[in-house]
């Protein structure tokens, strides 16, 4: 099945298309032939009809994310409708008929521009398509979100890392869906054949409650505490706070107390059910090379000198952090990055692992993608 996402750069388009990729890089591991084919449209692509026709070309469905927001009024009104019209023309210059699954938003409920613009490019789009979901979001969050960017969660997170007071609403509430949940309910809207209108609910939560929480995440992590994120809302909104401080805050040097005995850290602590294990790495040898869905995992070398690269899914850049058991420094990997540790020397390696739940060889949330 071809999937092309528009709007792949977006919030929901990132978190779409990577979980395509997870699927599509868990078929290759396992030797099997891919049941996905993912195709990313990015805003480029809609200034050309040629272009966006040839990029849809073979396409069984489509996740229309791509979107404007924010702007002047008069210019997001016209946005939505107009960008709806060039998705359907490519799809007739391309000769296709996809299964199309709208990311709605509640506000196209209201009579408000941006309510306009959102219902006018849903009507287009259902007029077109023989197969149609469209799905009314609440208000996304999620790991890699823009700060500023009428994301609240995201402004929050970004407050916090930088110590900087938020002004808040008293009065404000939220529904909140995580990115992840949402993403995968528009790919199972197409494998399952769903259409129609979905309305998923999101966690109401006032806009106090919830710079409260992300503040008591900030305080725990801060001394090198892992909240509890047995509720999934939590580990999201955890992953989510976490997730902006990489690479910026990264490494996390930990506290070491020496004597004339030797030295003492705290490798990790807190959670709800962790899970720690060893390992060796041989000289020249790498371990890793995949990335995790939601999984909240540390590297920490105890001996030897190490490297440890990381890359946001379906993106180039690479991060590489020296690490060494002369001075112990925690890693911690954030979700939908693929990770790996290298031993460059000439000993072995041993290095410290903590997640934040016991493995599940059923569902291992580990999907292989070299760095």
């Amino acid at each position: 099945m071809k999937i092309a996402v528009t709007g792949a750069k977006g919030l929901l388009g990132w978190h779409a298309s990577a979980r395509i990729h997870a699927e599509i890089c868990g078929d290759q591991f396992h030797g099997r032939t891919p049941k996905f084919e993912l195709v990313q449209i990015d805003r480029e692509a809609f200034r050309d009809t040629d272009t966006l026709a040839e990029m849809l070309q073979g396409s069984d469905a489509i996740l229309h994310f791509a979107g404007v927001n924010r702007g002047e009024e008069e210019f997001v009104e016209r946005a939505n409708p107009k960008i709806a019209e060039q998705l359907v023309q490519g799809c007739q210059q391309a000769k296709i008929n996809p299964h199309i699954v709208y990311a709605n938003s509640t506000h196209s409920r209201n009579d408000s521009f941006y309510g306009r613009s959102k219902r006018i490019a849903k009507e287009t789009l259902s007029d077109f398509a023989s197969r149609f979901t469209d799905i009314v979001y609440p208000h996304i969050f999620g790991e890699c979100a823009i700060p500023y960017y009428n994301n609240v969660t995201a402004t929050l997170i970004d407050k916090i890392w930088k110590n900087e007071e938020a002004e808040l609403n008293p009065d404000g509430r939220v529904q909140l869906l995580h990115a992840g949940k949402a993403a995968q309910l528009a790919i199972d809207s197409i494998v399952d054949i769903k259409t129609g209108t979905i309305e998923p609910e999101g966690r109401d939560i006032s806009v106090i409650d919830l710079y409260d929480r992300l503040k008591s995440f900030h305080r725990d992590y801060s001394t090198n505490i892992f909240p509890d994120v047995s509720d999934p809302f939590d580990l999201a909104l955890f992953n989510s706070y976490r997730t902006a401080s990489f690479p910026h805050h990264y490494p996390n040097m930990l506290k070491v107390n020496e004597d004339h005995r030797g030295m003492l850290f705290e490798a990790a602590k807190g959670g709800n059910q962790p899970q720690s294990f060893l390992s060796t790495t041989k000289p020249g040898k790498r371990r890793g090379d995949h990335f995790h869905l939601d999984l909240v995992e540390r590297f920490l070398v105890v001996k030897g000198d190490a490297i440890i690269r990381i890359r946001r899914v379906l993106c180039d850049e690479v991060h590489e952090f020296r690490v060494s058991g002369n001075e112990p420094t925690a890693i911690d990997m954030p979700p939908l990055h693929t990770h790996a540790i290298e031993n460059q020397t000439d000993e072995d390696v041993t290095t410290f692992f903590w997640s934040h739940h016991l493995f599940d060889p059923v569902n291992p949330d580990t999907f292989a993608d070299p760095v």
